[in-house]
């Protein structure tokens, strides 16, 4: 075992993909800070044009963080790519103890304006990539103490006003929750937990800053560490016990105790109250 003893994550593998920017770099970082393995996959190589950060660097802030990482540039689409990351992970670390499906696509087109090629990679990326990582890991998470599947997706709402805004996406992200549903009863006499986490709020990342209007979006949104923090609850919590759950980031945090007043500290600059706040897509509330 290496890390930081007692820690929670000390000595603990994750695989999580993409993770080169926003909520899911915040989520490394936040293991990485109990002395975790974090094998990142992800295909950012070179810098974005338009958003910061690449594997490499993130693997370095995930060094810095007290963690022990591992890049590899490749492609969740790829049945190869995930199958070679998820036996460098094994080969590196020895084993896998929590699997972290991060990577997503995103577009919010209607029906017509939404090209099928996009239409495609939306699937490919969201749905298919959940679907593949979490099955090619599966040998690895028998063989761990306390295996944990999350998924970056949300609840299963079926009012049709989420369908009806952006029918492409909403069948790519509900793909991802349909992973969870279905593996969670799948798995659950083995003892891996897989569960999905969604934020109650707009979060504050590069990409939404280039998708949804500037510094603007931005004022109205929680940072991504409130992500981070909702996600190591989650994945410290007894894998028999906690399985096939649809979390949202606030209400994980409330359950650990966290007041109102504390979330306080995840508001991001300009966003002086919860009402200023703007409640995430797929959520009524």
């Amino acid at each position: 075992m290496s890390g930081n003893p007692g820690a929670k994550l000390s000595g603990k593998t994750l695989l999580l993909s993409g993770g080169s920017r926003g909520i899911g770099l915040a989520i490394a970082l936040r293991a990485a800070a109990d002395g975790a393995n974090v094998a990142l996959l992800a295909k950012t190589a070179q810098p974005h044009p338009r958003l910061e950060g690449t594997v490499y660097t993130a693997a370095e802030e995930i060094e810095k963080a007290g963690g022990t990482a591992l890049p590899i540039v490749g492609d969740v689409r790829d049945d190869e790519d995930v199958a070679a990351a998820v036996e460098a992970t094994v080969r590196t670390f020895g084993g896998i103890d929590i699997v972290v499906n991060n990577a997503s696509a995103i577009d919010l087109s209607k029906t017509d304006a939404l090209p099928m090629k996009k239409y495609d990679l939306l699937q490919s990326v969201n749905a298919r990539g959940t679907f593949l990582l979490s099955k090619t890991c599966l040998p690895s998470l028998r063989a761990a103490e306390n295996p944990h599947i999350l998924t970056l997706s949300p609840p299963l709402n079926l009012r049709p006003a989420w369908a009806g805004r952006h029918l492409g996406y909403t069948i790519s992200k509900y793909g991802m929750s349909l992973v969870t549903l279905g593996l969670a009863d799948e798995l659950r006499d083995e003892g891996i937990a897989v569960n999905s986490l969604w934020p109650h709020t707009v979060v504050a990342t590069a990409a939404v800053r280039v998708l949804f209007g500037g510094d603007t979006a931005l004022a109205r949104a929680r940072t991504p560490q409130i992500m981070a923090d909702a996600a190591y609850a989650v994945l410290t919590r007894d894998a028999r016990s906690c399985t096939g759950n649809f979390f949202i980031d606030d209400e994980v945090l409330a359950a650990e105790g966290m007041s109102a007043a504390d979330l306080d500290r995840y508001r991001y600059a300009g966003a002086e109250t919860d009402t200023d706040l703007e409640t995430d897509i797929f959520l009524d509330t």
